[in-house]
């Protein structure tokens, strides 16, 4: 068995994401212990959406079945993408179609390694998915979608500080909206190398939460 971290690590540093970190104790000054604090986004770096993040009165992390987001995943490859290419529903029809209602679909487009995801130029230059693309998705049923490059064309717009209307976040209206969890930024994926993988996108257990961090990795059994 062998096992693909692909979790962004949470660092300093990160021109959308602040964190802070602090710390009880110290070896140094004599104490029994150390012990670490830290404080930041529930939706920085690798984490999983919930319905709460983006529909009123929607069901938080507490509701969420864990098989959703651990099972089999169909990888839909697209290292081919190019900077600032839309995704379209024509170009999963014939990269996806091995995906199965049920299983989670994993996007391989091996972003990361095109634009640094802590530089500006990897929200920027990301590609992203169209509206038909999303609604295909949503036609085949998955429980989850996880991608490895932010998604949706108004993710970019934010870091200006422009929000932009739900049904512009297309991925987010279409698929969380309809009850499809997100798994958002992984990285690495250059490591799933076969066309199905087992992965495991487990949320941290924060009661009453629209979002979490998750360690997410995929596992190859063969």
């Amino acid at each position: 068995m062998k096992i693909h971290d692909l979790s962004m690590p949470i660092e300093e540093g990160h021109l959308r994401w602040p964190i802070e970190r602090f710390k009880k104790g110290s070896f140094a000054d004599g104490d029994l212990f150390e012990a670490s604090g830290l404080k930041t986004t529930c939706h920085g770096f690798t984490h999983v959406d919930a319905p709460r993040h983006m529909v009123p009165g929607g069901d938080t992390l507490d509701a969420l079945d864990l098989s959703r987001v651990c099972g089999t995943a169909a990888v839909i490859d697209l290292t081919d993408i190019r900077p600032n290419e839309e995704v379209t529903a024509a170009r999963l029809a014939e990269r996806a179609g091995h995906l199965e209602k049920g299983q989670i679909a994993m996007f391989r487009s091996c972003w990361d390694e095109q634009r640094d995801w802590r530089d500006a130029t990897f929200w920027l230059d990301a590609p992203y998915m169209s509206r038909e693309a999303s609604e295909w998705l949503l036609e085949r049923g998955p429980t989850a979608v996880a991608f490895d490059f932010p998604q949706d064309y108004t993710i970019r717009l934010m870091l200006h500080g422009e929000m932009r209307p739900i049904v512009e976040h297309v991925t987010h209206d279409v698929l969380l909206r309809n009850n499809v969890t997100l798994i958002e930024y992984l990285v690495n994926t250059r490591q799933v190398t076969t066309k199905t993988t087992m992965l495991s996108a487990l949320p941290i257990r924060y009661s009453g939460s629209d979002g979490a961090p998750a360690r997410v990795v995929a596992i190859d059994l063969s």
